[in-house]
């Protein structure tokens, strides 16, 4: 079966012209409709998963007989996440699958999530090979906050699964839960809790089994002495270190072992006492020092006490973001905290208050500038285009589809170095249609795209960039397009003389 990639690819030239009409906001429903009964393979699939649509043609693609069709639909970020759970019962596996898999949302990010009662209907009646960890990213908070208690026994099923943080009252009802596989899930956790049990299961070879047990779970003093004494393979004393059933005189003897990797892991460990504290805080590896300066148990005059330093290189990691808030008391305490680091953990709670929105937002450190204006759904517009243009990388693109993200003052940017930076003149009306025409003639082919869809483009230029191998399809996707053109390109499958 060809992937997307592959039915772009094989678009002719027309086709693409037709593909940006798909896309273009001016373009009727009754040209949509005719599209997306007649329109080549590449077209269907632009116009149902890279655009909103009428609810006209919503309900044409849900009654269309390819099965692509309606999948691409299926994998639609833009739309009402309602529109695409309608396809949750579809006859055809690839449709389902399609929507079991989270839509990626342009620039990356979590997209909308599908309404619960659907989310549960998918959890009690697909195939266990259509679900796993995109459906959780589908998952409104409420509903992944409530699995464990659900009255559905097949939903507590999958609760059962964040055993680790839930609470013991939660544990203990479904350890006598009425579903049989609940219970039996339940216990299946709790036995990992048992050392003994760990001991007879734990994989006597190297594997990831075995990495998984020696850090998560219960380890008698027999595994535990193994590891210390004829580690399987590298790196297990440094897993071990993070365990939290670690007897305390190893986590001593751990704290002082010649490699700084396992120091490191045992300066993250929230149980350290004051005297180890105080001992790896003047580590001599910066490593080990910069993991112990952000323990929960330092005062802040502690903390600063502690001779750290954030690597140029330490990076700033927008996902995995928890759907849950956090502890409102720790997330102000790591506002308030004179270390970066806190404050960046601050600026990753998504549920973030507004006052403490406003002062991240001017915080000194980029990285927690960097961190706010890609996770905070009411990112500030000045913060998320400060950021943008800051920083560059992959992720930056993801800035631009946040709602918050400016749209006027933009065309100061058109003779900027960066050629993403360049590109955002695209977005303000107000750019000058000499810069467009200018722009559409950029060094850089996205900036050329972008600049071909403004509507400020000349129409004599327009009109050219319909018969370019490269812009026809930006070119025909620009809403200044005139109606008849449009008429013309559908009417004749996209050819342009």
């Amino acid at each position: 079966m060809p992937t997307p990639q592959d039915i772009w690819d094989a678009a002719d030239l027309p086709a693409r012209r037709l593909a940006g009409v798909a896309l273009n906001p001016s373009s009727s429903p009754d040209v949509l409709l005719r599209l997306l009964a007649d329109g080549p393979p590449a077209v269907r699939m632009v116009l149902c998963r890279d655009r909103v649509l009428p609810d006209t043609v919503v309900e044409a693609v849900l009654r269309h007989p390819d099965t692509r069709t309606r999948s691409f639909f299926a994998r639609n970020p833009h739309v009402d996440p309602a529109q695409r759970a309608r396809l949750v019962d579809d006859p055809e596996w690839l449709v389902r699958a399609h929507l079991a898999e989270a839509p990626k949302v342009p620039g990356g990010g979590r997209p909308a999530p599908l309404p619960d009662d659907v989310v549960v209907h998918m959890m009690l009646t697909y195939e266990g090979d259509l679900l796993g960890g995109p459906l959780y990213e589908q998952m409104s908070p409420g509903l992944y906050r409530g699995l464990a208690t659900h009255p559905v026994a097949g939903v507590r099923r999958w609760g059962v699964g964040f055993w680790s943080g839930l609470p013991a009252v939660t544990r203990t009802a479904l350890l006598a839960d009425t579903d049989e596989e609940v219970r039996k899930r339940a216990r299946a956790h709790l036995r990992s809790e048992d050392p003994a049990w760990v001991e007879r299961e734990l994989p006597a070879r190297a594997c990831h089994a075995r990495l998984h047990m020696l850090m998560h779970q219960a380890l008698s003093r027999t595994v535990v002495d193994s590891v210390l004494t004829a580690p399987v393979a590298e790196r297990e004393r440094h897993v071990i270190a993070g365990n939290p059933t670690l007897p305390h005189d190893v986590v001593v003897l751990l704290s002082a072992d010649p490699d700084p990797a396992v120091r490191e892991a045992v300066a993250h460990r929230p149980d350290l006492r004051a005297d180890e504290r105080r001992t790896l805080a003047t580590d001599p590896d910066p490593r080990v020092r910069l993991a112990l300066s952000v323990h929960p148990a330092l005062s802040e005059q502690e903390r600063a006490a502690v001779d750290y330093a954030i690597p140029a290189d330490n990076g700033v990691y927008w996902w995995p973001v928890s759907p849950l808030p956090r502890d409102p008391h720790e997330v102000r305490r790591d506002a308030d905290s004179a270390h970066p680091l806190l404050r960046r953990s601050a600026a990753r709670d998504r549920f973030l208050p507004p006052d403490l929105v406003e002062r991240l937002a001017a915080d000194d450190d980029p990285g927690v500038r960097a961190l706010l204006a890609h996770i905070h759904p009411d990112a500030p517009s000045a913060l998320l285009l400060r950021v943008f243009v800051e920083h560059d990388g992959a992720d930056r693109a993801r800035l631009i589809t946040r709602p918050n993200f400016p749209t006027t003052g933009l065309s100061v940017f058109a003779d900027h170095d960066d050629p993403e930076v360049r590109a955002l003149a695209a977005r303000d009306p107000r750019t000058a249609p000499a810069t467009v025409e200018r722009l559409t003639r950029d060094t850089d082919p996205a900036v050329r795209a972008a600049l071909a869809r403004h509507p400020a483009l000349p129409r004599a230029r327009l009109t050219e960039l319909l018969a370019d191998e490269e812009l026809a399809h930006p070119a025909a996707a620009n809403p200044a397009l005139d109606p008849e053109v449009i008429e013309r390109l559908v009417s004749t499958g996209g050819a342009w003389a």
